[in-house]
């Protein structure tokens, strides 16, 4: 039996697919989860056109995010925090403070955009990138300098 998966289904395949499955398995399973539809010809037109509002949905959000981009070339951020001697932060600088310092330089900017693989924890100038879209990543200096007391 043909099912288009709705969802992703580990070991059978991602979502929009047409998958062939038992048709016990889509019975009583697929369907009442909500994970497939059965491939009829009105569900498979209707998945067609689904498909086709995706894709014209997401290359208007990857242009948005591409002009947005150009927004951000040359931006640097300055982020103050309290440190030691050796230049060793009192706690982190992380995503989400990352994301308070842009936004208050008037940039549009959510703390998940922030792609950090740790957070900063010595004073210094650090190449941080934001993924605006899942194809558009664009990187932003950032300055974490000694606050002054």
């Amino acid at each position: 039996m043909d099912v288009i998966l709705l969802q992703n289904v580990e070991n059978l395949g991602r979502a929009g697919e047409v998958a062939n499955v038992a048709p016990g398995y889509a019975r009583n399973y697929l369907v009442p989860q909500g994970l497939a539809a059965v491939a009829s010809k009105s569900e498979l037109k209707a998945h067609a056109e689904r498909e086709r509002h995706a894709h014209l949905r997401s290359a208007k959000l990857k242009k948005i995010a591409a002009d947005k981009a150009a927004s951000f070339s040359e931006v640097s951020c300055t982020i103050s925090v309290q440190a030691n001697e050796e230049e060793h932060l009192y706690g982190a600088v992380g995503k989400r403070e990352i994301a308070k310092a842009l936004q208050d330089l008037g940039h549009e900017v959510e703390h998940g955009m922030v792609h950090l693989e740790e957070p900063i924890k010595q004073l210094g100038v650090y190449t941080v990138p934001l993924k605006l879209h899942a194809e558009v990543e664009v990187p932003v200096k950032v300055w974490v300098v000694r606050a002054e007391a």
